[in-house]
């Protein structure tokens, strides 16, 4: 899942791609690059970020979704807001990604009457607080609880199990302990359903390596291919040629492993 954010602060790159023709370029770069789908956002949640109105988070993101409907690679639009579900769903998005986890009022019922894919993401808080010292009595158990109460709350409404996908947050609520702790819980997490992980360029890349965001590709490289070795059946990245060439040889060098040579 190559990450397509059309804001002007993006906390991995600090390059705003409010201009739609520099999204669109990014979002083909992106596909050429060999990105199976994308996910595109109007609305910054790195860590401290506020919120935006509906209204503005739309102008960012429908010129994007309008010029990649016809890609030939499914598109996400990452949104908390039910009122730009609909919207998005209207003009072609295929999944809705949603941090909140679908808790916003309104917005189960967005897309229980759709055919579209969701993922679940756990936060704890909200973008503007989240990092304020997040506490739990225990993460992993507490992030799988929460994944699947909203599993099935979209599966009473109407969801099917095969459009869901669940994603533990990493870096949403969490310290760096909680963040490696989720990492290493993955497989236990896959038991709830299928994951989508996130880790690309993130904050407990740079506590781990010292590096400042531009520098953190070999270890967001690193911690990917961990995610995948632990199940996740999505991964959603910024660099996704060099995501690709990690999972070629990575996959590679297991599948002779796995056959003896």
């Amino acid at each position: 899942m190559g990450i397509v954010n059309v804001t002007p602060d993006s906390f991995s790159d600090r390059i705003d791609r409010t201009d739609p023709v520099e999204a669109i370029a990014w979002a083909r770069r992106l596909v050429a690059e060999g990105a199976d789908l994308l996910d595109i956002g109007g609305e910054s949640t790195r860590p401290g970020a506020p919120a935006v109105p509906a209204a503005v988070e739309l102008d960012r993101i429908l010129p994007v979704l309008e010029a990649m409907r016809d890609s030939g690679v499914p598109l996400s639009v990452d949104t908390r807001k039910p009122e730009v579900m609909r919207v998005a769903l209207a003009h072609g998005a295929d999944l809705i990604n949603d941090v909140g986890g679908f808790t916003a009022p309104g917005a189960i019922d967005a897309v229980a009457a759709t055919d579209c894919g969701v993922c679940v993401m756990h936060m704890k808080g909200d973008p503007a607080t989240m990092q304020h010292a997040p506490e739990y009595a225990e993460v992993l158990s507490e992030v799988a609880a929460f994944l699947g109460a909203q599993r099935d709350a979209l599966e009473r409404a109407g969801v099917a199990s095969d459009r869901i996908m669940l994603d533990p947050g990493i870096g949403f609520g969490k310290s760096l302990e909680h963040n490696l702790m989720l990492m290493r819980g993955l497989a236990a997490l896959r038991e709830q359903g299928p994951l989508l992980v996130g880790v690309s360029r993130k904050s407990v890349i740079g506590r781990l390596t010292g590096r400042e965001v531009g520098e953190r590709l070999p270890g967001s490289l690193a911690a990917m291919l961990a995610a995948v070795r632990e199940g996740a059946s999505v991964v959603r990245v910024h660099d996704v040629a060099a995501t690709r060439d990690a999972l070629t040889v990575w996959r590679a060098l297991t599948t002779e492993a796995l056959n003896g040579a």
